[in-house]
Parts: structure tokens; sequence; C-alpha cells
């Protein structure tokens, strides 16, 4: 089936990103608008919803607020529309439970017919406009772009002029940990909660990874062990030098600003990517609050006279995996090879169950024709400031530019600014004004300074060696302040 319809624009996947894009747009006349994601409904994280975890974002770092704080889908509107304002009120905490945010956006999915679900995307094109005065001009005149999803019931073809690709990340497990199930569970956190229960039976479960992700995890298992009967050895691994907690000072904070993103974004690539390295803890770190509370827990259970079966390891990585069918005690284990990085000492290390905090990946959709967008010399989106990824500036990317763009490209709270950026490209006009200096601080010189060169690479890479070693971006990169999500 072919719609008859050309759209202003089509966004190609439906995390909150995009869905705070089709709410910002729902109630524009001169935006048509229509949104494909392959799955059935909305969803966010669920392998993560954990009891009791709340967003490290502020409610007002919703879909919509911060461009438009009269929206009738923010969440105060949600928490009025449920009968929760009054409670949400009498907690006094601007952080809503990480449940509490996937049932709004899933009530504003609910309310926007420009949704459609079940949508796999399959190809994108481009096809002449017969009209012929679609904006911009490729070689061959005024064009359109084709795009073809999969459903249940055919083939359906859809016609747009532009074109946001909110596609976002898959989990990442390490290759030495692929494929190695056999003893018991090996779960990345994308799957923790439906198999949570594999895991409290098998035993010993050794948490590999750092972050936010890897924290709440363990602080999850740890209240089972040290109970006496079933004891329960949980054990904690990790790269990162130490359990580094996320900085959340004001100024640093500031870095999400569009004065900090145009600094970002010019500098060269080689130095946009150890800056990424070296900004890992201010967006990946791990919540203080959750640090002191994994420590008040062991405290607890040590007071109390209970042992508790744990083991945590900084500075340590995983270098390499296998099984043992036969195990210590005739059942079947995991060996893992541990190598410290001060140290440069090996060690084995045996446990029944794995939960990889190992990060997502990002990659350009196979379903792009080549050439359709412009890429880095890696292979990556070449994302231009206005984030777009192709010469005529009709292809939008939403968080596919950290690279690029820096520590706001996963921020929650400022993907309703990027939302207004791309909804002034399609109208030509501001629907929701854009705010380009929100700081008080300048990143650069003043005008008119000789810009000092770029440090030395010997400094640089001694930086990256001391810097938190990471394993990619938490499920967390969806709702810390400098993070965001699928």
């Amino acid at each position: 089936m072919t719609t008859d319809q050309t759209y202003d624009l089509l966004g190609i996947g439906i995390g909150p990103f995009d869905l705070g894009l089709a709410a910002l747009a729902e109630p524009l006349d001169d935006v048509d608008a229509v949104f494909l994601d392959q799955r059935d409904g909305f969803s966010w994280h669920a392998g993560m919803l954990i009891e009791g975890t709340t967003l490290q974002v502020p409610f007002l770092a919703d879909l919509v607020t911060m461009a438009d704080p009269t929206s009738r889908y923010s969440f105060l509107a949600w928490l009025k529309a449920t009968g929760r304002l009054y409670p949400f009120y009498i907690r006094e905490s601007f952080y809503p439970l990480r449940a509490e945010y996937d049932q709004y956006c899933r009530w504003v999915a609910e309310q926007l017919p420009a949704l459609r679900w079940g949508r796999r995307v399959t190809s994108v094109v481009r096809i002449a406009d017969p009209a012929g005065i679609g904006p911009g001009a490729g070689p061959d005149g005024a064009y359109l772009f084709e795009v073809t999803a999969e459903t249940p019931e055919g083939i359906e073809k859809y016609c747009a002029k532009h074109l946001v690709l909110g596609t976002g990340t898959r989990p990442r497990l390490p290759a030495h940990l692929t494929g190695l199930e056999g003893a018991g569970p090996v779960v990345h956190t994308s799957d923790y909660l439906p198999r949570r229960a594999e895991l409290a039976a098998a035993g010993s479960v050794t948490v590999v990874g750092s972050g936010q992700s890897a924290a709440e995890v363990y602080r999850d298992l740890l209240e089972g062990c040290g109970t006496g009967a079933g004891e329960h050895r949980l054990d904690w691994v990790t790269r990162s030098p130490r359990f580094f907690p996320m900085e959340y000072t004001k100024l640093t904070l500031e870095m999400t600003s569009p004065e900090y993103t145009d600094h970002y974004v010019s500098l060269p690539l080689e130095q946009r990517d150890i800056l990424g390295r070296e900004q890992r803890n201010l967006y990946k770190g791990i919540s203080g609050d959750l640090v002191d509370d994994i420590y008040d827990t062991l405290y607890r259970k040590s007071a109390l006279g209970r042992e508790v079966p744990t083991t945590l390891l900084t500075d340590t990585e995983v270098v390499a995996a296998r099984l043992d069918a036969d195990g210590a005690d005739g059942a079947g284990e995991y060996v893992l090879t541990l190598r410290h990085a001060q140290l440069g000492t090996i060690a084995e290390h045996r446990t029944r169950a794995i939960v990889a905090a190992t990060g997502y990946a990002g990659s350009v959709p196979e379903f792009l024709a080549p050439g359709l967008v412009n890429l880095d010399e890696r292979g990556r989106y070449d994302v231009a400031r206005d984030y777009t990824v192709d010469d005529d500036r009709r292809i939008h990317v939403v968080n596919g530019e950290e690279h690029t763009h820096g520590v706001t490209a996963p921020d929650l709270g400022f993907g309703a600014w990027r939302n207004s950026v791309i909804l002034a490209d399609v109208t030509g006009r501001e629907p929701y004004p854009i705010e380009r200096r929100i700081a008080f601080q300048q990143f650069g010189l003043p005008d008119g300074e000789a810009p000092v060169p770029a440090e030395p690479a010997p400094r640089a890479a001694l930086r990256q060696a001391q810097e938190p070693a990471a394993t990619g971006p938490s499920v967390n990169q969806s709702d810390t302040k400098m993070e965001a999500a699928l």
C-alpha cells in the first residue's frame, strides 16, 4: 500500500525524543507528521524499571515543557489527568520515579494519532517530487523521500519532505560474553527485570560494567545476600579506577547548553573524540546517593552480624570468559579472566550468572540508501550544528550525535530544545522560541583573541589513560542530567 499523502515530516523510531517531537508537532497547522516504529507500542527501558529508581533529571525534562510549558502533553498534565498531582507535590521531589516516566510517555503516545506502530522500515530512498515543489533540490531536481515499511498486513510506502532518524541504540555485549550461556543466565542490563528470578536462583552472580546501570542492578541484588539459608554470592567487577559519582555541579551542568554545543561542534573530529572519552563521568557516572546507599546497605548487613558474600573490584577488566561445564562442585560455572590495570596481574573468577552492564551502541541504519546521509571518516553520522546529516538539510538525527555535539545529545532535558530546532527547519519559522544563550560562562576565547593550539597528543593520551573507564552508554543515558534514551 502506498499512501497518497505527502508528509512534511516523517520520523523513524519512537523513543522519548521522537515522541516529544510528535507531541510538539501535533498542534502545528503547518506540520503534517507521521512517525514509524517496529514495536507494538511505546516502551522505555522496561528491563530496568526497578522499583524505587528515579530519573536523574527534574520533571521539567519531560517530552515538551522546555519547549512549551503550556503543552497539554507535559508531565504535570499527566499527573493532573491521573489524579497524582497533589501526591507528587506533597512528595517534594523534582525527580519522578522511572516507572512514572514510562507511564507518562505511554499516556502521551496513546493520544497522538501520528504514531504508527508495527512498522519495520526496510528502505529509504529519494524519488522525484511529482509536483516539483519539494524543499531543496538534488542533482535530478526536486525530490521527496520514499520510506518503505513492513507490517503484518503487508508493505506500506510513505512519502515525506523531511526525515528524522531516531532509531536509538542497541544493547552491546562484549565478544567474550556473546553466546556464553550454558551454566546460568548471561544477561544484559536491558533484559534484567524479566530474568531477575533466574539470577536470584543462580547462587552466584557477577555484575560486569560501570555506571548507573551496574550500580542499580548490584543494589537490587544486594538485598538477597547474607540472609542465611540459600546464601547468594554477588560480585561487581568494573574497569573504572573507582566508583565515580556523576558530576552534578551547576556550572558543569551549563555544558548542556546551546553555547557549549556550539563550542563542541566547532572542534576538530579528533579533539571531540578525546573530549567525549574525558567527559564520561559527567553523564555516565553513578548517582552519589546510590553510591552512599550501597555502602550503607553493606554496613547495615555487616553490623547485624551477617557476613555479606560480596566483592567489589575496581580497575579490573574482564579480558576473557569460558564455560566450565563441571565446575567446582559438579555444576556448571563461568570462568572469567580478570586483569588488574594498575598491577598488571591476572586472576580467574568463577560465577554461575553474569549481568553485563556494558552499555549500548549506535549505528547508521542499513535501510538508508547509499549516499543519502553524510558520514565521517569513521563511518558515523556527520551531523551539522542543526542536527542534519545531508547537504540539503532535510534529514535530522536525534540522539545519534554524541560524537559531534557532546553531552547534550543524550540529555532528556535538551531534547525539547533540539526538537524546537528541527521544527524551525521544517516550518521556516520558530513555532517554539529557541533560547540561544543560557549559560553564565563562556566556552572558548572572546572574539578577536588568537586561539591557543590544541594540546600535544601525549598529554591527551595521558589524560585518556587516567579517565574513568566505561563500556559505553548505560541505560541511564536516557535519564541522567547529561544522559538520554531509546
